[in-house]
């Protein structure tokens, strides 16, 4: 798994390529997540059209980015959610919690609303 970040604005967007299954790569994942919350960033998109496949380790993973950066007074939206992950996200009713969107644009400006 890679990430890659850019920031867009006060949005940090990380795009994740590859599969999340485990350590290090949640490791990897969670340590970029409090680092931008650490330097004052918590409006954060997680760009996912290059992740294939998120184990549920991947999916705690996700979860606790997300109560970490709310608990930050902070939100973590997700776009580009691809069909394979976007079924496990509806099967666990993750879609109820997170905010997901069509495309990267989309996600930045909700941030805006």
């Amino acid at each position: 798994m890679s990430i890659s970040e850019k920031m867009i604005g006060t949005v940090a967007v990380l795009t994740i390529k590859g599969n999340l299954t485990g350590e290090p790569d949640t490791g990897k994942l969670r340590d970029r997540i409090y680092s931008l919350l650490e330097e004052g960033f918590n409006k954060i998109v997680l760009d996912l059209k290059g992740m294939r496949y998120v184990s549920s380790t991947g999916l705690g993973t996700f979860i606790a980015a997300l109560t970490s950066v709310r608990n930050k007074g902070g939100d973590l939206r997700l776009a580009n959610v691809t069909e394979k992950v976007e079924s496990l996200f509806v099967i666990t009713q993750l879609v109820k919690v997170f905010k997901t969107y069509d495309t990267l644009e989309r996600a930045v400006a909700s941030y805006k609303l």
